[in-house]
């Protein structure tokens, strides 16, 4: 799993690269507070490494709560920024700042 940020000097924003290793995986998506938790909106495209990855415009100066969706079960990337409790989905989402 890894999260990659690359900040845009004419605009406020921060392009993040989400990728998550799930080479047995068939449909893997990223879901949070920045696309209303909808998997379709964010889907990740499988490299042929196994890897799947997608890249989301998110505004700067914000922090963002999110959760992989991996065959449909949820996952957290371990390189987050940091976790926040859910009570809504009793267990912690990740959180990234950019």
């Amino acid at each position: 799993m890894a999260i990659k940020k690359q900040y845009l000097k004419s605009k406020p924003i921060c392009k993040v690269t989400f990728s998550i290793e799930a080479e047995e995986a068939n449909k893997v998506a990223v879901v949070g507070c920045f696309n209303e938790w909808n998997s379709k909106k964010a889907p990740l495209k499988k490299l042929k490494n196994g890897t799947f990855k997608t890249t989301v415009d998110l505004e700067k100066d914000k922090s963002y709560e999110f959760r992989y969706i991996v065959d449909g079960e949820f996952v957290n990337d371990v390189t987050a920024d940091a976790y926040a409790w859910n009570d809504y989905a009793g267990a912690e989402n990740g959180v990234i700042t950019v």
